[in-house]
């Protein structure tokens, strides 16, 4: 039976489709699910294995990115999710579904306007340094690459912080924010949450890759995926 996993939507929501097709490539079951239905219900996450907060632009970054929809995450579902959490499911935030989550309090440090004050939108080349911090890294021992799109991904946090909870780095000068560390994503204590600002759901296939034509698509981010419905496998 294929694991069953929930992909968050907001209004402002665009890759919410290409989460839900790098999950059933993964070998799990999605559902796109609004977040405004969870917070009416969030009994709703008993009916899940896996949640992914999609990236995109909720509530059109009012106030900044990811704050008005990391309030309600905080407010609405913030105890059901931490439960969740305690119950050894994971959960995924990528891009404005990382900000979400940092806004949240469900992962630390804090991020902010990019180094060069722009909006950037490019690939990327990232690697696990610590592939058995997170259940997602798990296993990942090569780089992989996928875009970034993004005016608010510089991660900021205190040097042990990152030390200690980054579980995915920027590599071959790719940096595209000023991240302290060069990080792209970062874990809880737990390893159960990841949260990452470039867009692994858009280089699950090798005909993504902007270079697939000329033979040069490597580096497929779907194993993140994979590692994610394995672990919700092994507990069914």
């Amino acid at each position: 039976m294929k694991p069953r996993a929930t992909v968050v939507t907001l209004p402002g929501t665009n890759r919410d489709h290409d989460v839900a097709f790098a999950l059933e490539l993964a070998g799990a079951a999605p559902e796109r699910v609004s977040l405004r239905s969870l917070v009416e219900d969030p009994g709703k996450l008993s009916n899940t294995e896996l949640v992914v907060f999609a990236g995109g632009f909720s509530h059109a970054d009012a106030l900044g990115a990811g704050t008005l929809a990391g309030l309600r995450v905080s407010q609405g579902i913030g105890d059901a999710l931490r439960s969740f959490v305690a119950s050894g499911r994971p959960v995924m935030g990528i891009c404005n579904g990382f900000q979400m989550l940092v806004r949240a309090g469900l992962l630390p440090g804090s991020l902010t306007h990019n180094a060069g004050g722009q909006f950037v939108c490019k690939w990327v080349t990232l690697a696990a340094p610590e592939p058995g911090r997170s259940v997602w890294t798990r296993g990942i021992e090569t780089p992989f690459q996928c875009p970034v799109a993004h005016g608010e991904g510089r991660y900021v946090a205190d040097l042990p912080t990152v030390a200690a909870r980054q579980a995915i780095q920027y590599v071959d000068g790719t940096d595209p924010n000023g991240s302290v560390g060069a990080t792209a994503g970062v874990t809880d204590e737990t390893g159960l949450i990841l949260g990452m600002m470039p867009h692994p759901e858009n280089h699950v296939l090798e005909r993504q890759h902007p270079r697939f034509v000329r033979g040069e698509a490597t580096g497929l981010a779907l194993t993140l995926f994979r590692n994610g419905v394995d672990h919700v496998k092994a507990r069914l």
